[in-house]
């Protein structure tokens, strides 16, 4: 298939040409949320940012198969190896299943990926419903010599396989460096080394989440269940694996060791990863008090927030960064994102009004081509919106009369505009899907004050017509008098 395009690889540290091991298949793998609580910003970032691949590979022409993981069971309390499941932990708090707990979560992270239109992934497996394939993973890695059992728990030897492999090369770190950073915790004796990691843990009796396996009733460590998902459906080689920067050590270093010490050789190609959330410079975090739920963003139920933003605002907000750069929340980027989201989806509305020319007398010539190099560089989303802008402007100028546009152009501003900033980007217009969910009524209801209003304004009543103007604008619409009569949006 013929493609320029590149992504940054971790691994090699070096923006690299981007050619699938089986094309035009394309196997792709995604850290998701551990579900012990509400969708925030946080969970926002990496979804848009793999939606966002998986939007475009597939319209370059791939047939994507993509797999995003729910982590609901062996994510620790303290860290991968030790303290509490969060997930036992809410659900023995709340006295509810532990499942019961995770579905929940589930659904609720669901709910906010709609709106966000972020697209569902091929597959996406559970941590709990593959404990048979992520045992059968830990007895490769003992049959192999690196990993010991220790009073029911299994580990795995780091230094062992240092020796022979190298531990650190995805994030840049060697073993000492490790074993400085690594803290000291209750059942580190059951180690040989402080820097080996958990594969199995026997659960202690008041443990509600466990398995029968080989060694002990227990659950799989954290980093055991990507690598046991991503080889049975994708293979013991794929293409793509990704996450937030917070999961290149230790979890996905972890996991190039598992699949080392499991298989002989790397399973994945290209490891991608989006870079953080930031508010006022500081990481976003419940401890920190700074910690906002995409469903207060949507509300505008917190008090770190000036006002409600719409699930698209979030999005759009997003994409005007490259993924691996920081993104810093404020209220003020936020709304400048909003005002932003707006000229492009009053463009893509006026688009859709256009008549052709005889002549064209605005430059949109090679859009497709620039947006196209944009999102070959390493998804450079940020310069496609620069390009999208400048279209809206070309637009804007037609749809006001002062630039014309022939029936060819216009045909190709049509195709390259919605093909980036619906199809690719993935954005949408919101106010439309509100008159939607009203169908016929709550347009014609819009439509009926409206006119209205023009009966006021044609009798000079002018109070009535501006009443109902603000009331209108009060409710979230905005109105744009024409000479063929009033425009609106929400």
């Amino acid at each position: 298939m013929d493609t320029k395009l590149t992504i940054y690889n971790t691994l090699t540290r070096r923006k690299e040409v981007f050619e699938p091991l089986h094309a035009p298949h394309v196997g792709m793998y995604v850290c998701g949320p551990t579900v012990y609580g509400d969708p925030h910003l946080g969970h926002a970032r990496p979804a848009i940012t793999f939606d966002l691949l998986f939007r475009y590979l597939k319209w370059l022409g791939y047939k994507v198969r993509y797999v995003r993981n729910i982590t609901d069971v062996g994510h620790l309390e303290h860290d991968a190896d030790e303290g509490e499941d969060k997930i036992a932990k809410k659900a023995r708090l709340e006295q509810l299943e532990p499942m019961e707990v995770a579905q929940y979560y589930i659904n609720r992270y669901h709910k906010a990926m709609e709106a966000l239109n972020v697209l569902p992934p091929s597959i996406e497996p559970l941590a709990s419903g593959h404990i048979i394939e992520q045992i059968k993973l830990v007895e490769e890695i003992l049959a192999n010599g690196y990993a010991y059992v220790s009073h029911g728990s299994v580990y795995f030897d780091v230094a062992k396989y240092d020796k022979a492999h190298h531990y650190g090369r995805l994030s840049g770190r060697n073993l000492d460096d490790v074993l400085n950073t690594t803290r000291e915790l209750d059942g580190q004796d059951e180690k040989h080394n402080p820097a080996d990691f958990a594969l199995w843990k026997c659960a202690q009796p008041e443990h509600i989440m466990r398995w029968p396996s080989p060694w002990s009733d227990g659950f799989p460590g954290w980093h055991c269940e990507c690598t046991a998902m991503g080889r049975k459906y994708l293979g013991a080689h794929f293409d793509i694996h990704g996450g937030g920067m917070d999961l290149i050590f230790p979890h996905h270093e972890c996991e190039i060791a598992q699949s080392v010490a499991s298989q002989g050789d790397d399973m994945v190609k290209y490891w991608m990863h989006n870079n953080m959330i930031t508010i006022n410079g500081t990481k976003m975090g419940k401890s920190l008090g700074n910690f906002i739920t995409l469903e207060e963003f949507f509300t505008g139920s917190n008090a770190l927030l000036a006002q409600a933003y719409s699930p698209m605002t979030i999005r759009f907000f997003i994409l005007q960064a490259h993924y691996r750069s920081t993104v810093d929340f404020s209220n003020e980027a936020l709304q400048a994102a909003e005002k932003g989201l707006q000229r492009l989806m009053e463009a893509a509305a006026n688009l859709d009004k256009l008549t052709p020319s005889d002549t064209t007398t605005v430059d949109v010539a090679g859009l497709g081509d620039k947006c196209r190099a944009a999102m070959d560089d390493d998804l450079n989303s940020p310069i496609v919106i620069s390009h999208l802008f400048e279209a809206a402007k070309a637009i804007n100028s037609i749809h006001a009369g002062t630039a014309k546009i022939n029936a060819s152009d216009l045909a190709e501003l049509k195709s390259v505009f919605h093909s980036y900033a619906f199809d690719i980007l993935g954005l949408r217009e919101e106010e439309q899907e509100a008159a939607a969910s009203g169908g016929e009524a709550f347009e014609g209801a819009v439509n009926l004050l409206l006119q209205l209003r023009q009966e006021a304004k044609a009798n000079k009543d002018w109070a009535t017509a501006d009443k109902i103007r603000n009331r209108l604008s009060e409710l979230g619409f905005t109105l744009k008098d024409t000479k063929d009569g009033t425009e609106w949006r929400l």
